[in-house]
């Protein structure tokens, strides 16, 4: 197990949430750019939330951004409400109205989390089936996400690992189902073997409310349990943390 004594992180701080979205953004076409010359495609999954909606429209807005080779691009998410595509609740629905029309990224490329499904175990499945067909893979093998873009919630998730939940501990699947008791609608997440994989991992973190969280994960020994967010620790040098000012006050001297 990897400990935090020692981590120093790779931290980059902004000063407020707009300086934060053009960083992710910075991000997002240096990894795009890296792996395309490499492999000719770029495989990124995206989270939903408040967080990275300003970083959704920049890719819209922002000329290097729009201008990527879109048709190189494979788009993912790492998880999803258990709600139809077009509910204002979905992450699909959020990237669909701040940037997914407004790039020319085909509509092939874009494998959105199918909840239209009535059963959620089987619409797990069909997303994992989905990241295998278009990563090629065998039945035992993880595929590699070139960066994959996360949050963190105000206890400690991240995806849709969930604390006192099994999906932090769901090794057999790429994709699994998360039943959630105390709000509307469960969830689908990545698993964190897919996470781990990933060639790079972008953890944006926003806020003064996540501030005490964000110092207790950097700060303590590895709890999977209590704050499933170190599920990573053992990639910990794959991973870069996005903070505005607010959310990093409590760790900066």
């Amino acid at each position: 197990m990897s400990t935090t004594a020692g981590y120093k992180p790779n931290l980059e701080v902004v000063s407020d949430t707009e300086k934060l979205a053009n960083k992710t953004v910075d991000v997002f076409i240096a990894d795009a750019l890296k792996a395309i010359d490499a492999r000719d495609a770029f495989c990124v999954a995206i989270s939903g939330g408040h967080t990275p909606e300003r970083f959704f429209e920049l890719l819209a807005e922002t000329p290097k951004a729009k201008s990527l080779p879109w048709d190189k691009v494979q788009l993912f998410w790492v998880d999803e409400r258990y709600v139809p595509p077009q509910s204002p609740r979905s992450n699909y629905r959020l990237a669909a109205d701040t940037f997914l029309g407004k790039v020319p990224i085909p509509k092939e490329n874009v494998h959105r989390i199918p909840t239209e499904h009535s059963d959620i175990k089987a619409a797990a499945c069909c997303y994992e089936q989905t990241i295998r067909q278009v990563f090629c893979l065998a039945e035992a093998e993880i595929p590699q996400f070139d960066l994959i873009v996360l949050g963190m919630g105000a206890e400690g998730h991240t995806g849709s690992l969930f604390p006192n939940s099994y999906a932090p501990f769901d090794t057999e699947h790429l994709a699994c189902a998360v039943y959630v008791l105390d709000e509307k609608s469960s969830r689908i997440t990545l698993t964190h073997p897919v996470l781990r994989a990933a060639a790079h991992l972008a953890v944006i973190i926003s806020g003064r409310e996540k501030a005490g969280i964000l110092k207790r994960v950097l700060t303590t020994e590895p709890d999977e349990v209590r704050y499933p967010i170190h599920i990573l620790w053992p990639v910990l040098d794959k991973i870069t943390w996005l903070v505005d000012r607010d959310a990093a006050k409590s760790i900066r001297p």
